[in-house]
């Protein structure tokens, strides 16, 4: 029975810091869990005591268990700097003596701002700490680092909520967050200490100087529980809330310069690792028609920071400005994903036409290193078509058109020349109808003048055109179908949602209707527009269920033609 009573029994001493100056107080506690007799306090050498014994009981019932506390407290004053030591406090129970073990205390010279043991803002303080992680303190400029702030909280105390005071600027860096979708309580270490801590805010940081560079500190107010020393009337020690405001100190880096050793002539930023492509839709086509020409880089790297390669294409194919998708995600890996550009081109002429290699080149901070990526060259084969002039075939490589043996039969080897007879040229024919000719050109100067302006100014005809480049850039795959009544409503609707996805960067295939006239209400398109734009959304919806007439296929496409025109106008 005795031997059972001893194993129940639990005697210990706890201070409220191991290190404190010379000029601070430090808070002693002997708790025990059962009532005892003749307490012994230690001599506590190399102290003061300024406070204390002062004694608090706590007891309770819960689900019929009985809890029983009872606490010794004292309030010391160190007499010197130096290591010194708590000694052992003794107490009987049940005839049985019992000892805490010694604590070890580190007293250093005085401090600026001296705290007493028993201050609830110094209870917050000593166990509430916000801690900036980085990951890397020496990177190269534009290499991706993360920075994660923690929150450490101590068992001692309990945190009921918190806001941001100051965030962070990263005015030296070109910054993006993490989204945290849910705080997670996880157990840890502080100095050596067992905490619990929670992740509240992630952020991927590019350098975008060299040289030494500060990350700014972030700081909150927190609503912190601290144990006081007031208790109620069972003995339980009562919690006060104050707010205390914390903050993670300032982190400096030392970003380094990107080598110039072995940097390639056409390195445009690109640090991390990635691989290259550039690829076509087709090789093969008839002249009119559309194909797709994409540069494409994927890795973990500064995805937003650099440019792409542009393609070089012969003069004689027609190429419109490239429209550029990025696919890319953030994870404290950094920026991985895909960045393309694609370029649409219409080639007007029949023949061979090449898109040379490109070369795309990285900077990749683990290996310290630069590569150099380089596509193959890619060869279009347009097999229908007019012929390309020899002036094409000299511009846009090979475009096998042969020059006739005949070619040159209309000049005269023996011209059989005889000299001209010299006369005076004053009052001669040429003389007066030199001067007569500028008189008699001026009409047609103006007459010329005032139909280049009337072409100038016709807004419709220019519109026209306009409206005919965007349908061969666009509709040109549903012209193709004209006449299938499946496939041509189905390479409509693709082509009107092509359309959106080039102008307004976004993925209008997966939505309603009524979302995309919404987001077209917001870009300022007109309602009678946006009316006609979601109509031709419903002929090709209609269409899969009903019949369609040949002329029905050609008025539809017709509308496409007007309302892409109509929408780029305001776009």
């Amino acid at each position: 029975m005795a031997a059972s009573v001893q194993a129940q029994v639990k005697f210990e001493a706890k201070v409220s810091k191991n290190k404190l100056g010379v000029n601070e107080r430090l808070r002693v506690d002997f708790e025990m869990n059962k009532d005892g007799d003749n307490f012994r306090p230690p001599s506590f050498e190399g102290f003061t005591v300024v406070g204390g014994p002062n004694q608090s009981v706590s007891q309770s019932f819960v689900n019929g268990k009985r809890s029983y506390s009872k606490t010794y407290s004292f309030f010391l004053q160190p007499k010197s700097r130096g290591n010194k030591t708590i000694g052992q406090a003794e107490i009987i129970v049940d005839e049985t003596t019992y000892k805490t073990s010694p604590v070890d205390i580190e007293v250093t010279a005085a401090v600026d701002t001296p705290t007493d043991g028993n201050d609830a803002e110094i209870a917050a303080a000593e166990n509430l700490h916000l801690v900036a992680e980085v990951s890397k303190g020496d990177p190269y400029l534009n290499e991706a680092i993360t920075v994660v702030y923690k929150l450490y909280v101590s068992p001692n105390i309990s945190v009921s909520d918190w806001r941001e005071v100051d965030s962070p600027n990263f005015t030296d860096f070109w910054s993006q967050n993490i989204d945290i979708r849910e705080l997670r309580v996880e157990n840890g270490e502080y100095q050596g200490e067992p905490y619990r801590y929670v992740e509240l805010r992630k952020s991927i940081l590019y350098p975008q100087k060299t040289g030494e560079l500060e990350i700014e500190p972030l700081t909150l107010s927190i609503s912190v529980d601290v144990p006081g020393e007031r208790r109620d009337l069972f003995g339980r020690r009562l919690y006060k809330t104050i707010n205390k405001t914390v903050s993670s100190s300032t982190r400096k880096l030392e970003v380094k310069p990107l080598p110039n050793e072995g940097k390639p002539l056409d390195f445009t930023g690109a640090v991390g690792k990635f691989s290259f492509n550039v690829k076509a839709s087709k090789t093969e086509l008839d002249a009119s028609e559309s194909l797709q020409a994409t540069v494409e880089v994927r890795g973990n790297g500064n995805l937003n920071l650099f440019e792409l390669p542009i393609l070089e294409l012969p003069s004689s194919l027609e190429v419109y400005d490239p429209e550029r998708s990025e696919n890319v995600n953030v994870s404290l890996r950094g920026q991985e994903g895909t960045i393309t550009e694609n370029y649409t081109i219409v080639p007007t002429q029949k023949g061979k036409y090449p898109i040379k290699p490109v070369s795309f080149s990285y900077f990749d901070p683990t290996t310290e290193s630069y590569h150099r990526l380089t596509s193959e060259e890619i060869l279009i084969d347009v097999k229908r078509g007019p012929a390309a002039s020899s002036i094409a075939g000299r511009q846009g490589g090979s475009s096998g058109v042969t020059l006739p043996s005949d070619q040159f039969r209309y000049i005269k080897l023996k011209p059989d020349l005889q000299p001209i007879g010299q006369s005076s040229f004053f009052n001669s024919p040429v003389f007066w109808g030199s001067l007569a000719l500028p008189i008699l050109a001026i009409p047609l100067l103006i007459f010329f003048g005032r139909k280049r302006q009337e072409i100038a100014g016709d807004e419709k005809g220019q519109r026209i055109k306009k409206a005919d480049r965007l349908a061969r850039k666009y509709l040109s795959e549903a012209k193709k179908k004209l006449g299938d009544q499946k496939e041509f409503y189905e390479a409509l609707e693709r082509s009107l949602h092509n359309y959106l996805k080039a102008k307004l960067h976004i993925q209008t295939s997966d939505m309603s209707k009524e979302k995309i006239s919404a987001i077209l209400k917001e870009k300022g398109i007109n309602d009678e527009d946006i009316m006609a734009f979601t109509n031709l959304l419903k002929s090709c919806e209609f269409a899969r269920y009903t019949p369609a007439s040949q002329v029905s296929m050609e008025q539809d496409y017709d509308k496409a033609v007007t309302v892409i025109s109509t929408l780029d106008k305001q776009l």
